[in-house]
């Protein structure tokens, strides 16, 4: 029911941005998205969501995402607990958002070579935002566009407290890789 109300609310999001036919945007209901915040020499702290929602508007370039915090799935059952009562509090807040636009980027162009795109945006999780800038690998076979790409965040960019316990176990950039392989909708 959380996944159904989330993707109303991140379809009439994108719907606000711009008024377009159904044949400008693509979408991925089953985005993947993972995190690698492992310290050397310490058990590797990471894990993935394969259920994040994207959707790409191909006459605007817009590009907006969501995903839930309690999806992420990590090897460590206790390390996933952890994760969402003390640091993430999936409670409070359940989601993380992004909304970003491709920059000097033309739909029409895309093809089956892998073509490098600049995107901004911003990215929310615990009630903050960060503004994001990075390079995607995208491209597009048949009718399936498929992009790929990372970034780096810091707990401290939302407010995420690391207690001085384990505090030399996560490290402090965080690698966030996505793969994501949009269809039209």
């Amino acid at each position: 029911m959380k996944s159904i109300t989330a993707l109303v609310l991140l379809t009439i999001a994108l719907t606000n941005l711009s008024s377009v036919d159904a044949q400008t945007k693509y979408i991925d209901k089953k985005g993947n998205i993972s995190f690698e915040a492992s310290e050397e020499l310490f058990e590797p702290v990471k894990a993935a969501n394969a259920s994040v929602t994207v959707i790409l508007n191909t006459e605007t370039n817009e590009m907006a995402s969501l995903a839930l915090m309690k999806s992420f799935r990590f090897k460590n059952s206790l390390m996933e607990e952890h994760f969402n009562e003390n640091y993430i509090e999936s409670e409070t807040y359940p989601k993380a958002t992004f909304k970003g636009k491709l920059i000097d980027f033309d739909f029409s162009k895309l093809d089956e070579n892998v073509t490098d795109v600049v995107i901004d945006g911003k990215i929310m999780l615990r009630g903050k935002e960060k503004d994001i800038r990075t390079t995607l690998k995208m491209n597009k076979v048949d009718d399936l566009v498929m992009i790929k790409g990372s970034f780096v965040v810091s707990p401290d960019d939302f407010d995420i407290d690391i207690p001085n316990i384990v505090k030399n176990k996560i490290a402090k950039e965080i690698i966030i890789a996505l793969d994501f392989n949009l269809s039209q909708k």
